[in-house]
């Protein structure tokens, strides 16, 4: 599936987007959070509170406990504000 980063997510993990296989174990968004967080330094710190990161699965917003199977693409983004 591919996975697209905004605003200070993809500044903390460092690319715009990837294409990524996660184990079968890893079902729902909040697993996928988890998952990529025990990836690297980069991603450990760009997840590090978790619950304050938005998703969207195929550009639907989504809330953590999403299942992720059969997703094309998945974007994690911080809390956004209006103005």
């Amino acid at each position: 599936m591919k996975v697209k980063y905004f605003a200070w997510v993809r500044e903390r993990v460092g690319k715009a987007e990837e294409t990524i296989e996660p184990p079968a174990s890893v079902r729902t968004v909040e697993e996928l959070i988890a998952w990529l967080s025990g990836q690297s330094e980069a991603y450990a710190y760009a997840f590090e509170k978790p619950k304050v990161i938005r998703a969207a699965i195929d550009r639907a917003h989504v809330k953590q406990d999403a299942a992720i199977a059969g997703a094309r693409e998945i974007a994690f983004f911080p809390p956004m504000t209006g103005g």
